[in-house]
């Protein structure tokens, strides 16, 4: 691995650290955006990131799982991965999943604070508007990025 793309897989662990994830989750794919051949090894990619086999597939199904990532067709049993196209915006669908089951939990708030609590409903209410609006927009987002990656494609 050269020096710079040392650099950016540390600085995508950052990243990825700020949005939520581990730093072995933003250095593997990062590594995964750039290595040549595009599919590794559980094996290639912890002997390239420095890290044990076992990080290496705890993390790599968690990128699975959220549709960043994918095993890479084999002739034999190993497992190797590659990044899915598109694989941030599922991303997104994901959070924006979580953000839709959520405003259940805040409507029971609401529905056990009563008006004679004026300022823990009004924060409620605050928050669940957010959340509903985030909602709301979720939707119109990702046909909005899927327009522009069919223009700028």
């Amino acid at each position: 691995m050269e020096p710079q793309e040392r650099e950016f897989i540390d600085r995508m662990g950052l990243v990825m650290e700020r949005l939520g994830g581990t730093r072995t989750m933003g250095r593997l794919y990062a590594w995964l955006l750039i290595c040549d051949p595009p599919d590794q090894s559980l094996t290639d990619l912890a002997a390239e990131l420095g890290v044990s086999k076992t990080a290496v597939s705890t993390v790599a199904r968690q990128l699975e799982s959220g549709g960043m990532i994918e095993h890479a067709p084999t002739p034999n049993r190993e497992h190797r991965y590659r990044v899915v196209a598109g694989g941030w915006a599922q991303a997104m669908r994901v959070q924006f999943d979580g953000v839709r089951r959520s405003l259940e939990t805040l409507d029971f708030g609401l529905s056990i604070v009563g008006d004679d609590r004026p300022e823990q409903r009004t924060r409620l209410e605050e928050t669940r508007d957010f959340f509903a609006f985030t909602v709301q927009d979720a939707d119109d987002f990702l046909k909005r990025w899927q327009d522009y990656r069919d223009r700028s494609g």
